[in-house]
């Protein structure tokens, strides 16, 4: 999952964001406390939910728009959307092709993509693909959820995790001025299916009355698996995208994890040998700190307009989430 880092055929065209249109309503008042994920820096700051009527969908049509824009193109130009959610706008059909509908696409293929966090790193691998074999020029990736819909209002430490929010990128052809996506690594890990899902609602698990009276289609997380997974798994995976792409932890100018944990960026600062001030997330800014899927499109678009991200530069983008799925991928913006 690599082109040739001196001469990428893949690039990043265009980014965008969106957030919700509404600040999130606080919790009910009779809901018990729960403690706070250790070093969590988001807990306690007020999150942006969705708003009535609210969908997946329109929120990764924002940010789609956005990507085209920067783009300069229109959806008309697109060959394939790529939709990576946990949150769909309905079991069926696939949310894209609600996205392809909003943006006036041509008849194009659209689909969705679920590997909870990782899975707008999942579709950038995708759409690298098409577009390196020479066989699309211009693919629509986006990362977008609604988890305030899937959260147990009894669960704060949840609640304080995981937020709403949609990023996108455009990927096509690189210029030959060696900018692109120099590497995708991707990893998965069944075992550990169990430390974050939402267990009702599946074939597994039709919801019956019984089902959500026991709150099965609720997120359900083992917080300290999860965090545990992370430290082993996030540093060792953006090692290997770093070697994949024949670069060296010292020639990275910016790492965007998935989450805004200030322990575990400080950790994965360290381990990859680089100043805690070069590890950007979905903290800085308006963005939530956990849009899941979306959370590192959001940064990286954040981090792009702002200015900190420069042409020439280095970005490691790294995510862990449910599944346990994993992976980082290696840009020259």
């Amino acid at each position: 999952m690599t082109s040739d880092a001196r001469n990428p055929r893949a690039r990043i065209l265009g980014t965008g964001r969106s957030l919700p249109a509404a600040p999130e309503s606080a919790a009910p008042s009779d809901a018990p406390p729960a403690d706070s994920a250790p070093g969590d820096a988001s807990a306690g700051n007020e999150r942006r939910g969705a708003a009535p009527g609210e969908t997946t969908s329109d929120l990764a049509a924002r940010a789609a728009r956005a990507a085209l824009d920067a783009a300069g193109i229109g959806p008309r130009d697109l060959e394939m959307i790529i939709l990576a959610t946990s949150t769909g706008d309905a079991p069926m059909p696939a949310t894209a092709v609600y996205v392809q509908q909003k943006l006036g696409a041509e008849l194009i293929p659209s689909f969705d993509l679920s590997a909870s966090l990782t899975g707008f790193l999942y579709g950038l691998s995708v759409a690298n693909q098409f577009v390196t074999a020479g066989t699309m020029k211009h693919v629509l990736v986006i990362g977008a959820d609604l988890l305030s819909h899937r959260l147990d209002p009894r669960d704060r430490a949840s609640a304080a995790l995981f937020g709403d929010g949609a990023g996108a990128v455009v990927v096509g052809p690189a210029d030959g001025e060696g900018r692109g996506i120099l590497s995708v690594s991707l990893r998965a890990d069944g075992r550990k299916a169990d430390v974050l899902q939402v267990p009702g609602g599946g074939s597994a698990e039709p919801l019956t009355p019984e089902r959500l009276a026991d709150r099965r289609h609720y997120l359900r997380v083992n917080q300290l698996e999860l965090r545990q997974a992370a430290e082993e798994r996030l540093a060792a995976q953006a090692l290997a995208a770093l070697v994949t792409a024949g670069l060296a932890p010292a020639d990275l100018d910016w790492v965007i994890p998935h989450h805004a944990d200030a322990e575990l960026t400080a950790l994965l600062a360290e381990r990859l040998g680089c100043p805690r001030q070069r590890v950007l997330g979905a903290f800085d800014g308006g963005s939530p700190a956990g849009a899941s899927a979306g959370s590192v499109a959001m940064a990286l678009d954040e981090a792009l307009r702002d200015g900190r991200i420069q042409p020439g530069q280095h970005v490691l983008l790294c995510a862990l989430g449910g599944g346990l799925t994993w992976g980082s991928a290696v840009l020259r913006a």
